[in-house]
């Protein structure tokens, strides 16, 4: 008797699993909010890369321009946590579609301001209003990408804010032209019409029924700090997290200046150079990233801790070579360097905070890694200031920030994620 030799079914591909059992907007939910943070981070980036027409029109020292900076790092650090916290309480769309609405009118405001007072009051509401976005959206991705596409859905959205990062290098170019204003109102427009685009589209993933004589559980502060800071893992990643927005947010804040003074650029050329360059390779960087993270947890539970580990062992040397060499192309070839391998740590912090918290404290817990992160760079920042003042170079700040990568790499290494990461 013959026997029937069925034909076996096609081996799954990376694509056919990154794309089953996705809910329907899952990919547009990514899309809406890639803009978003686009418009969020390049606003962060505009005040450092237009310091001397800033300085020339609103007389200020060393310090205080860092401070403008700092101010807005340390609000936004303080009120993360409890923004967070409104996001896992409460619908996590509506906050989305509040914070931008708010950064758009305040970025406005921004290019109204005529004294040091004013630019200082407006940067700490900048903080205020930022603060609400960045948990509510990652936790928004996250609900909706469970699985093999979180790394990347994470990824994509934050190729949005390096693109954001990248066009805030144009500040100083807009300035020298039109104003160091202009920038500042033409955004705050833009912003205030997306917002009206995202109250449209922009939803949160449908709860699951609870089941039959089951009650919904009530996100409480208390009991989600209890859950998150009983947890090993969380605490190293709260202190990793802290130490890379140290280099992090050194970079972003005197990287501008370090360029312009040390290689002789324009406030446009230097501008262009420290975040263009950097920007670009960061893009590349989360999408990489993310794919690849997502590909090896396939394999092993750690994988999206172990990619950034190895981005981190790469990133450091790169920052080192950006502030200790005297030939601007190698400079250059440090930061892309720097760009490419921290951003694998960029695209992989959601998925990691899944992979050690509890589900209904995604949110809660992103703000507390902000708030850490932030804090920390906005000392860092100021501290550059502080330096310039007392005539210490400020590439030493860029140093001290390749030896914390370091350290990140090191706490990492300890991170053990749970079992349930997909959840």
């Amino acid at each position: 008797m013959g026997i029937s030799l069925a034909e076996a079914p096609p081996k799954p591909t990376f694509f056919m699993l990154n794309e089953s059992k996705l809910p329907s907007r899952a990919w547009l939910i990514v899309g809406l909010l890639w803009m978003v943070g686009c418009l969020n981070y390049l606003d962060r980036v505009l005040v450092t890369t237009m310091r001397g027409s800033l300085v020339a029109a609103i007389p200020m020292t060393e310090a205080q321009f860092g401070l403008l900076t700092s101010v807005f790092l340390w609000v936004y650090a303080l009120l993360s946590p409890f923004a967070g916290f409104l996001a896992d309480r409460f619908n996590r769309s509506r906050v989305i579609i509040c914070s931008l609405f708010a950064w758009s009118v305040i970025t406005w405001l921004t290019a109204h301001a005529t004294t040091f007072p004013q630019l200082l009051a407006t940067r700490a509401l900048m903080g205020i209003s930022e603060a609400c976005y960045i948990p509510a959206a990652l936790a928004l991705i996250a609900d909706y990408h469970r699985g093999p596409t979180r790394s990347l859905a994470t990824g994509i959205h934050m190729s949005g804010i390096m693109v954001g990062s990248a066009l805030g290098g144009f500040g100083g170019w807009i300035a020298e032209r039109h104003g160091w204003n202009h920038a500042f109102l033409l955004f705050g427009l833009a912003g205030i019409a997306y917002t009206g685009v995202i109250a449209l589209l922009l939803r949160d993933l449908p709860a699951e029924a609870p089941a039959a004589g089951a009650m919904a559980v009530r996100v409480d502060m208390r009991a989600a700090l209890k859950s998150l800071f009983g947890r090993t893992s969380f605490i190293l990643a709260l202190f990793y997290w802290g130490l890379l927005g140290l280099a992090g947010w050194a970079v972003v804040g005197w990287m501008p200046t370090y360029l312009n003074e040390h290689f002789h650029l324009s406030q446009g050329t230097a501008g262009l150079s420290a975040t263009g360059y950097l920007q670009t390779a960061a893009l590349i960087g989360v999408l990489v990233g993310g794919v690849w993270a997502d590909h090896w947890s396939r394999k092993d539970e750690r994988g999206r801790v172990l990619v950034p580990l190895i981005g981190l062992l790469v990133a450091a040397p790169g920052i080192l070579l950006a502030s200790s060499i005297d030939w601007l192309p190698l400079a250059i070839a440090g930061l892309i360097l720097f760009g490419l391998a921290k951003a694998f740590a960029d695209t992989n912090m959601m998925p990691i905070l899944c992979s050690v918290a509890d589900p209904r404290y995604r949110a809660t817990g992103y703000g507390l890694l902000n708030f850490f992160s932030c804090a920390v760079g906005g000392l860092t920042i100021y501290a550059g200031g502080v330096l310039r003042d007392a005539d210490v170079n400020v590439g030493r700040v860029f140093q001290f920030a390749a030896a914390s990568l370091l350290v990140c790499a090191v706490l990492l290494y300890f991170i053990r994620p749970q079992s349930a990461s997909n959840r």
